[in-house]
């Protein structure tokens, strides 16, 4: 998550707004699908796009791996709590076909909604979403909303996640290294064998924190005002034609929802 992965497919090339306001489009439209149609158009809609992007599905399911417990707990919830027709009943347990369905909904959406947000940071560099976020809020300038510090601090952010992985896994071989078990034990002691892999990780955020901090104060940065770009943002036809197209794809999916589909 928060990877980028340099390309020159037509996904790569589209302007960050173009992908910014595609995922938005694609993210309201998979929490207004209600049927398996409308699941089954939005997912035929993200395979194209990772086909487009080039981005293996191997590298997509890395992605998805870190959030399992919580797909598989929604999925619980959700298949227990759900009142409608019996499948399975045990003591105090209930499994209703709606809960069934239910779940298995909840579940596509999470992963359909994690995979969209993926490709956009696998496809588009972080300063291309600095730009692009920039752009789009822009209007809220004129309320006085730091817009620019605001983009920039969600670019900074997103960069900094696979930096913090990469440390955790440093951390974690040096404590096992040392005799520390992360695996054995119950919930309990799991937690406290995370204090020593905690610590050090906080620290060390800190320490980029306070260097990237010198470091942009170093090169006179300060925040928007003054401030040029050599890469100009520009709109092509194929941006507009995503465009219309997200547009489709969420006017579909209220269509069918509409009667029914």
């Amino acid at each position: 998550m928060g990877q980028y992965f340099p390309g020159d497919t037509i996904i790569h090339r589209l302007d960050p707004r173009t992908k910014l306001l595609f995922v938005v489009f694609y993210i309201v439209s998979l929490f207004t699908a209600k049927s398996w149609i409308s699941f089954g158009i939005i997912m035929a809609v993200l395979i194209t796009a990772v086909l487009a992007s080039k981005v293996s599905f191997k590298t997509i399911f890395k992605g998805l791996k870190p959030l399992v417990i919580i797909i598989i707990f929604t999925a619980v919830l959700n298949m227990f709590f759900t009142q409608g027709e019996p499948l399975v009943e045990f003591w105090v347990i209930t499994i209703t076909r709606e809960g069934v369905t239910k779940a298995v909904l909840m579940v596509l959406r999470i992963i359909m909604l994690i995979t969209g947000t993926l490709l956009l940071t696998y496809t588009t560099s972080p300063l291309a979403l600095t730009d692009g976020l920039e752009a789009l809020l822009r209007p809220l300038k004129k309320i006085r909303v730091p817009v620019h510090e605001i983009s920039m601090m969600m670019s900074i952010a997103l960069r900094f996640i696979p930096t913090l992985i990469e440390e955790t896994d440093k951390i974690m071989s040096a404590q096992k290294a040392r005799g520390a078990d992360f695996d054995s034990g119950n919930l309990i002691e799991k937690a406290k064998a995370l204090i020593p892999l905690l610590v050090p990780l906080f620290v060390s955020a800190f320490r980029r924190a306070d260097e990237l901090a010198i470091a942009m104060e170093s090169r006179c940065y300060h925040g928007d005002k003054g401030r040029t770009r050599m890469k100009q943002l520009k709109m092509k036809g194929h941006d507009y034609v995503v465009l219309g197209l997200s547009v489709l794809l969420l006017a579909g999916v209220i269509v069918l929802g509409r009667f029914g589909f």
